[in-house]
């Protein structure tokens, strides 16, 4: 595998984009996604990666599968849930996620407020760490987030995963010792979130979204 890699969006267009949008993605394969800092040597160089895309966002490798609860947030800087603090801005998304999984799962659902956290090593794959916004029930994590901010607002980036994200392991380069053991998050199916439609509409309540979009992403 040489050369770089795709944007994971038009990030051009969403920056064009003046009233507050909130998206469910969802893909036609599993995709490989690098964090907006990693190199492209992160992932070992041979077919076996699959798909690969690159977001404009901080944080670690994301292995993106179909039926993940991917949900996006598009908050343009003149809307009234723009926020200039960082922090504030991830801990918000991941409050709306808080008010909706705590309709549908039972255990104790809570927002991660504090800096990013976990062993510095494991920080190579988003799961595998805590950053600010991030969801847990039961002390494991659910809902991963990232952010990608610029004049014109914020993208709040969300993943509840479908299934396990263990295959990334065999994905990298090098893979930190503890890695696979750190990676045990939840899933739809352990949090018995079988109507994905459910929690987007409780997100779209949550975040005081009108209307929702729907994107299909090809490799």
């Amino acid at each position: 595998m040489t050369g770089d890699v795709a944007d994971l969006f038009d990030y051009r267009q969403l920056r064009e984009t003046a009233v507050a949008t909130m998206t469910v993605v969802d893909v036609a394969e599993p995709i490989v996604v690098l964090g907006s800092a990693q190199p492209l040597g992160t992932l070992r160089h041979d077919a076996t990666v699959g798909p690969v895309r690159r977001r404009r966002g901080g944080g670690g490798v994301v292995l993106v599968q179909p039926d993940d609860l991917w949900v996006d947030w598009w908050i343009p800087a003149r809307d009234p849930r723009w926020s200039d603090d960082v922090r504030a801005g991830a801990v918000t998304a991941g409050r709306w996620w808080r008010d909706a999984l705590k309709v549908l799962v039972t255990g104790d659902v809570e927002v991660h407020e504090g800096p990013l956290s976990g062993a510095a090593q494991h920080r190579v794959v988003c799961f595998a760490g805590r950053g600010p916004g991030e969801v847990f029930v039961d002390g494991r994590k659910a809902v991963g987030l990232t952010q990608w901010r610029v004049r014109e607002g914020v993208l709040l980036s969300s993943v509840l995963p479908a299934r396990s994200s263990a295959a990334l392991v065999g994905k990298l380069a090098i893979a930190p010792e503890g890695l696979a053991d750190a990676l045990d998050h939840h899933t739809r199916s352990s949090l018995g979130l079988d109507d994905a439609a459910a929690v987007v509409d409780l997100l779209a309540r949550a975040s005081g979204s009108p209307a929702v979009l729907r994107q299909r992403l090809l490799p």
